[in-house]
């Protein structure tokens, strides 16, 4: 990301994350549990332990089918998270005194339905900002005064697209069916990785020397080692990529609508909080979507941040909107040389798409000075990403790319 809406404005600079509690991520439940039923809400604390570590942890200390746990939203290792799971079966004596490594059970109460992803309102955020530059406090309250005014820029932003930032690429070339071009983007840019064995591997494989390669790929390297695995066996490269897990696929093609959305953001950045004849606007207290006739009339509604215009994630169902909106939205499908009907691929990686705001409201704001540290404090809606925030207070080149929501 490297545009602003608060261009005008300097940033504060400084460094993030220098331990798990400088970042604290809190959900927002969309209900509360009523108390009866079949499944235990589970609220739970965990730090340095990703969503996943902890559905496995409880499954096997609840002897639970892992995959009938529910939760609303991933969360991150690298920070100190609280959100909500549900089990089955259970009471909450069966969770009493119940130890497991990186996590604190806070509540337990019973409710009637599984929770599920996306059954939540939103995300508090606690970050700590080490080392800002000299008046660190009062551009950090001038920026988020704009944003609280104008919204924030609603971007997925650069933890989306992977370590190497390029997941995105792949998705693209899985899309268009350059299977070679999504292995060596999968492989990796040897001038874009760090860890030495990787990038050996990744030369080697460039080099067209499969052997070295897999031999040289690093442990934590599944996909990369089953796509080798695969030409090793003479498999072509379609058959190859196509053989990887669907999820991970389809979190490619994801990346892909995502960096699209970004870059429509981008394009309306001096006016989103602006209607304009034909956008699809959406109603922030549902999301449901409608078209916009008259932009004046409709503007004291945007105003009061009860509407923002929207955006597509591509997909082959999804509505474009109308007039100068519409025209954005076809040019950038007309840039990329692909139609709707593109997404619409088999094997289960079909991309239905939907629509996006282009802003969101920050809420529940507060920045204070902490010696040589900014403390910030804010809430946004579910889907939306504190990065977005840090990048326009912070205005600095790279914002780690582990700093996430993560409530898709």
């Amino acid at each position: 990301m490297s545009s602003y809406l608060t261009a005008a404005l300097p940033g504060t600079g400084g460094t993030l994350r220098q331990e798990p509690a400088d970042f604290f991520v809190e959900e927002i439940p969309l209900y509360e549990a009523c108390g009866e039923g079949e499944h235990l809400y589970l609220t739970v604390e965990k730090s340095g332990i990703t969503t996943f570590d902890l559905l496995r942890q409880l499954a096997g200390a609840l002897h639970c089918p892992e995959r009938e746990i529910g939760y609303a939203g991933l969360k991150d290792a690298r920070a100190v998270t609280r959100q909500t799971v549900s089990v089955p079966s259970r009471r909450p004596a069966d969770v009493a005194g119940l130890e497991l490594p990186g996590v604190r059970i806070l509540c337990a109460r019973l409710h009637r339905n599984k929770l599920r992803l996306g059954h939540l309102a939103g995300n508090r955020f606690r970050i700590r900002i080490h080392r800002p530059e000299a008046e660190a406090l009062p551009r950090a309250e001038a920026i988020l005064g704009v944003l609280q005014d104008l919204g924030v820029p609603n971007r997925f932003g650069d933890q989306r697209y992977g370590v190497l930032g390029n997941s995105h690429r792949i998705g693209r070339a899985i899309l268009t069916g350059d299977f070679p071009g999504a292995m060596r983007e999968i492989i990796g840019d040897p001038d874009e990785i760090r860890h030495p064995e990787w990038q050996a591997a990744a030369l080697a494989y460039r080099a067209g020397n499969l052997e070295e390669a897999a031999a040289r790929l690093p442990r934590h390297c599944h996909p990369e080692r089953r796509l080798l695995e695969g030409l090793r066996s003479g498999q072509a490269p379609r058959a190859a990529v196509l053989g990887l897990p669907r999820k991970l696929l389809r979190l490619y093609l994801s990346a892909y609508q995502s960096s699209l959305f970004d870059r429509l953001v981008d394009m309306r950045l001096n006016s989103l909080e602006r209607r304009w004849a034909g956008d699809l606007a959406c109603k922030h207290v549902n999301g449901a979507c409608f078209q916009v006739s008259d932009p004046a009339a409709e503007q004291p509604r945007a105003d009061a941040f009860e509407i923002s215009p929207t955006a597509p994630l591509y997909g082959c169902k999804v509505p474009l909107a109308g007039g100068q909106a519409g025209l954005l939205e076809r040019s950038l499908l007309d840039k990329e040389r692909l139609t709707l009907d593109a997404f619409r691929l088999s094997g289960g990686l079909t991309m239905d798409g939907e629509r996006r705001p282009l802003r969101v409201p920050l809420l529940e704001v507060a920045a204070n000075a902490e010696g040589d540290d900014l403390l910030l404090a804010f809430r946004l809606p579910k889907g939306s990403f504190a990065t977005a925030v840090l990048h326009e207070v912070m205005k600095i080149s790279t914002i780690p790319t582990e700093l996430m929501d993560a409530t898709d």
